[in-house]
């Protein structure tokens, strides 16, 4: 039974990598960008400040979720983005 839960996550949260990562390539102007769960903004060409803001208004609206400031405080890298919005109930 564990098993199939950690597999039905894993699923997701593969689902969920390849539904994003279009909007992380347009924000960050990198066609050949590929995410991973320990992708982070110390590895990513052009991920400042203010393309941070415009990637959480493109995943807020592309998700149909909102996130407060108290949970995008807490991300460290992609794959806390993918279980906060598994967390959220997010389906692809």
């Amino acid at each position: 039974m564990k098993t199939k839960k950690i597999k039905k996550k894993s699923n997701q949260k593969k689902k969920i990598l390849k539904k994003i990562q279009p909007i992380f390539r347009k924000v960050f102007e990198n066609k050949k960008l590929i995410l991973t769960e320990k992708l982070n903004a110390s590895r990513v060409k052009n991920w400042n400040s203010l393309n941070h803001i415009t990637l959480i208004v493109e995943l807020e609206a592309s998700c149909k979720l909102s996130f407060t400031t108290e949970e995008l405080t807490k991300l460290n890298n992609v794959g806390d983005f993918v279980n906060l919005l598994i967390k959220k109930n997010y389906n692809v």
